[in-house]
């Protein structure tokens, strides 16, 4: 059986779309990429948050199942937002890479004082300048090669650290943060397949590959972040994971310049429930108030 698979063209995407074929080929299911332009890869210049935020890699994939061009869509989890658009589905969500982020070209106990990061992210740069107000931000944009070549103009870099691994990079400086350290992306290091609504053959080859521990973590993040109601120029992070039998959630809402940060950290069994109540208890504390300032 062939499926197509709607996928954007850099070299991560296309990394993800060939371990989604890899691992339903054992079912007899022969994947073939389609390669989607999005409108964040036509803009490699404007902050994200400024074009769009979530979504800004996802909507014009999406676009390719929902028009029955594609049979499936392969994204980065973090790149989706919380609402699955009418129509789609969240068929599966195979077992989840690293979620950490990663200091490139700096150790961050070496960080000169008034130092230079670049980074893409609002919710990186909040966590960063809580913990180190004097350091100077500047964005970065582009595919994970790009941005590496570019950190020679900066102290240091921000990325994620699953990307280093996927795409078997590595270099000389790199400096892994820790969870609780620095509070990951909801769904950073997580794949999410999305198929269409009511296609019940393809959801059915998916669900094969789905990992139910990653996909009942991502499910608690992304309950926190629909819950939450961030818009895209909010520094929020969510992590969970399985402990002693539990899920246990941590939560954050951040000022995009770190001075007033917001955590949550529970645990429970139920994932969606779960999310809820974490930003439920960030909302009663203000983190609303972060917004739009």
């Amino acid at each position: 059986m062939k499926l197509i698979a709607a996928t954007r063209g850099s070299p991560l995407a296309l990394w993800q779309t060939h371990y989604v074929a890899s691992s339903l080929k054992p079912f007899g299911v022969n994947v073939e990429p389609m390669i989607v332009i999005t409108s964040g890869d036509q803009d490699q210049e404007a902050p994200i948050h400024e074009i769009g935020g979530r979504g800004v890699f996802a909507k014009e994939v999406q676009n390719a199942v929902l028009e029955e061009r594609a049979h499936f869509a392969v994204h980065s989890l973090k790149d989706l937002p919380s609402l699955t658009p009418e129509g789609l589905e969240l068929a599966a969500v195979p077992h989840r890479g690293d979620p950490r982020d990663a200091l490139v070209g700096c150790l961050y106990d070496e960080l000169p004082i008034g130092g230079h990061v670049a980074t893409g992210s609002v919710r990186r740069k909040a966590q960063l300048a809580a913990l180190r107000p004097d350091l100077n931000f500047h964005e970065l944009r582009g595919n994970i090669e790009t941005r590496l070549a570019r950190g020679t103009e900066y102290d240091a870099i921000l990325i994620s650290a699953v990307a280093l691994v996927r795409l078997g990079l590595q270099p000389q400086i790199v400096d892994i943060l820790e969870p609780e350290f620095m509070l990951p992306q909801v769904g950073q290091g997580a794949l999410g397949i999305e198929s269409r609504a009511g296609d019940d053959e393809t959801k059915e080859l998916l669900t094969r590959i789905q990992d139910p521990v990653s996909r009942a973590e991502v499910d608690a993040e992304r309950s926190f972040l629909l819950e939450i109601g961030a818009d895209c120029r909010s520094p929020i992070a969510a992590y969970a994971i399985h402990e002693q039998n539990q899920i246990r959630l941590r939560s954050l809402v951040a000022s995009e310049d770190g001075k007033t940060v917001f955590v949550d950290d529970r645990s429970g069994n139920d994932e969606i429930k779960l999310g809820r109540i974490a930003a439920d208890t960030l909302i009663e504390s203000g983190a609303r108030n972060l917004f739009h300032s």
